[in-house]
């Protein structure tokens, strides 16, 4: 018999989002009895979102795989670790001997950042297959982030985070951090924080085709046709230079290309951005002058902004918004975090800083873009025959058949691949092409450390989440596959074994040795000193509920030595770009009467594998198109109809949900869905299936700067069916 004093107590970060909220897991045995948020946590201070309920859901879940899987000629037959990797080291080896390194690709999907051991060994891997062909969901994502740092700053890590905590405007495009809960911002419990943003007088404008959910708590909205805040972007600019409101303050000694920029935004009027973003001129202005006038203020522009035609344009023009009015490196501005662990610093002692256009992909001529080809390029270097077309594939906490541009393409790709092998835990919409899948411990059975969210975050923090659970007999965690992947790879072509010492070196240096050794030499680490009272991963584990290690600091002076040592405010190959967008305006290629489609995201909802939560699937059918009343009337359309949404190449039926919180012209489906394809085992998920916003994206509409996919501003016809 159990009583109150079974219950035990694990206080841990939640790892399903960005946010890294606190959470306290109450177990009895084997049992997960409640999921709360730490009312201690130093950085989350008891918040927590729907999401976290489903860490008892997917730990839980019949569905989840637990063994390696083989798939056979008459369906999918359990086999052990040591087979599996033997006869995968054995295929990927001869296929790179037949056709060369390039034959097999990788892919990551979002959730290798969310564990550290993932990061770490998806990169050795990597290394180890030695091919160009290296995907991940960056480039569906926040490659223009990436590229624009690594353009004006030296380094693609170098990005400035909104220090929203004190600032008195907080400008935010394409962006619902009330839902995502920051996006490279990582902010727990940002309602309360946008609420102190209030009381202490500042100002919150959302610009965005949707009135979102964080535009509903705004002090304005501004509707804007999508892909046009280049234009709206250029035109702030214009006006804070043309009236002299330009403050660059104690930077201005580190800038470069601030007279170019000045003389650059001369052509770009508000009285031209308002034809294009269909806001007023005289509301520009005005957006302008309060912005450059307030006491401190932050511009942040995120996945609306980032996945389309212009996005490395548009977070190059953020960055120079906050640069040129005093913002960059300042209090209530955008500041760099000093993490515990310093991948920043990291990075730049290995080198890898990042890159552009080193290379380029075989059938379209796309850039790589820090040892990355672009996403949109993975299914045709499949089916394109010839010298290094992709026979074989490797995938890791992804599922691409939903999340990348014209999934119905690579679906068929995936099924022509020679050899496919998948690190999941779901055998879901892409993974059922693998010929093997390899199951890592869930979350709660391994440690936790946030590795990448504590360098975007909105302030210094730490925070080491031991197990849960102990990992299950004969179970390995997602570090360990990938290293035994290595190993049998390694064993079956001796040109890539490494010698005695490398190999012990490899063993030694585990993913927690690694992070150790990270936190003892950071910022604010031990170092070598073994009487120490600072920072080791031992101390950082007696503290159940995080360390606090203060609000974001100025400091860019000290990071830009990571990067080329100044600010390019004006990078030459950000300024070509702009004759893009002025090619494209004169073909009437941004604002005309097509229909355009955006996307949106839901509170219970982030990555595909999500909708096989009960608690996160229930409720009211979530996958709707929504659309403005006049644009349905023009068709005929009345809510709760049925609809079809096609584009160049695909088409999608689902149900019409009129509303005016979007804006004449543009219509919005969510990502993530369209479950229920034969072979996939996601039951829960089975009884709400949707549609894949990715049947309509279209592998060739993307930023030809970056080559990031653009899945906002798609041009599509919608019709009613009855």
């Amino acid at each position: 018999m159990t009583t109150p004093q079974d219950v035990q107590l694990h206080h841990r970060n939640c790892h399903l989002c960005e946010a890294m909220c606190g959470v306290v897991i109450k177990t009895r045995g084997a049992q997960i009895v409640a999921v709360e948020g730490d009312e201690q946590d130093t950085f989350s201070r008891g918040h927590i979102c729907p999401k976290a309920l489903a860490l008892k859901d997917v730990h839980e879940d019949p569905d989840r795989l637990r063994q390696p899987l083989r798939r056979t000629a008459t369906g999918w037959e359990p086999v052990t670790w040591e087979r599996a990797f033997d006869e995968i080291g054995k295929r990927l080896v001869e296929l790179q001997t037949r056709h060369g390194r390039d034959s097999v690709a990788t892919y990551f999907g979002n959730p290798q950042v969310h564990s550290y051991s993932a990061l770490l060994g998806g990169a050795a891997l990597a290394r180890c297959l030695r091919s160009s062909h290296r995907y991940s969901a960056t480039s569906v994502d926040q490659l223009p982030h990436h590229f624009a740092a690594y353009f004006m700053y030296g380094h693609q890590l170098l990005l400035p985070i909104p220090d929203i905590d004190h600032t008195d405007f907080f400008l935010v495009i394409g962006g619902n951090p009330l839902v995502s809960n920051g996006s490279l911002m990582s902010a727990p419990d940002v309602r309360t924080r946008l609420k102190d943003l209030r009381r202490r007088g500042g100002r919150l404008v959302v610009i965005d085709p949707r009135r979102t959910e964080t535009a509903k708590v705004a002090d304005q909205h501004l509707f804007i046709n999508p892909e046009t805040d280049a234009w709206l972007l250029l035109a702030i600019l214009h006006v804070i230079f043309a009236e002299g409101l330009e403050k660059p303050n104690e930077l201005s000694s580190l800038i470069d290309g601030l007279d170019q920029l000045r003389m650059l935004v001369r052509a770009y009027p508000p009285t031209q951005a308002a034809a294009l973003t269909g806001i007023a001129p005289e509301t520009i202005a005005t957006l302008a002058r309060e912005f450059a006038g307030a006491r401190s203020a932050v511009c942040h522009a995120r996945m609306g902004a980032s996945t389309q035609r212009y996005g490395a344009l548009t977070q190059w023009l953020v960055q120079a918004l906050n640069i040129i009015t005093g913002n960059l490196d300042r209090k209530g501005g955008a500041m760099l975090p000093a993490p515990a662990f310093d991948m920043l610093a990291l990075s730049s002692s290995m080198g890898q800083r990042g890159a552009f256009a080193r290379r380029h992909t075989r059938v379209r001529g796309l850039p790589e873009f820090g040892g990355e080809f672009p996403v949109a390029a993975l299914a045709e270097e499949i089916l394109t025959p010839g010298e290094g077309q992709i026979r074989a594939l490797v995938t890791a906490a992804g599922n691409p058949v939903l999340s990348t541009p014209n999934g119905e393409r690579l679906d068929t790709a995936l099924g022509q691949l020679d050899f496919m092998v998948s690190i999941d835990i779901y055998l879901n919409e892409t993974t059922r092409h693998a010929h093997y899948i390899l199951p890592p411990t869930f979350a709660l059975e391994r440690d936790h450390y946030d590795l990448i969210f504590h360098g975007l975050a909105i302030r210094n923090t730490a925070k080491y989440s031991k197990p849960v659970f102990p990992a299950p007999p004969g179970s390995l965690a997602d570090g360990q596959i990938f290293a035994k992947l290595v190993a049998a790879i390694e064993s079956h072509d001796p040109a890539r074994r490494s010698s005695p010492l490398q190999r012990w070196r490899s063993r030694w240096l585990t993913p927690r040795r690694a992070l150790a050794l990270g936190i003892r030499f950071g910022p604010y680490g031990a170092g070598w000193n073994p009487f120490s009272s600072k920072l080791t991963l031992r101390k950082l584990a007696g503290q159940p509920h995080g360390v606090d290690l203060g609000p974001l600091g100025a400091g860019i002076k000290e990071r830009l030595r990571y990067g080329h040592g100044r600010i390019k405010l004006a990078p030459q190959v950000l300024v070509d770009d702009l004759a893009r967008l002025e090619r494209d305006r004169a073909a009437g290629d941004i604002a005309d009467s097509t229909l355009r489609l955006i996307g949106r995201r839901d509170l219970r909802s982030n990555n595909s594998w999500m909708h096989n939560s009960k608690r996160l699937i229930k409720g009211p059918a979530r996958c709707s198109l929504q659309l403005h009343p006049l644009d349905a009337a023009a068709r005929g359309i009345t809510e709760g109809a049925a609809v079809r949404v096609k584009s160049r190449v695909g088409q999608i039926d689902l149900i019409a949900h009129i509303t005016d919180d979007i804006m004449q012209g543009v219509v919005s489906v969510p990502h993530g869905w369209g479950h229920g394809r034969i072979g996939a085992r996601l039951n829960i998920a089975a009884t709400q299936p949707g549609v894949s916003a990715n049947t309509l994206t279209d592998e060739h509409f993307i930023d030809e700067l970056c080559g990031n996919a653009a899945l906002n501003g798609l041009p599509v016809s919608v019709i009613a069916l009855s």
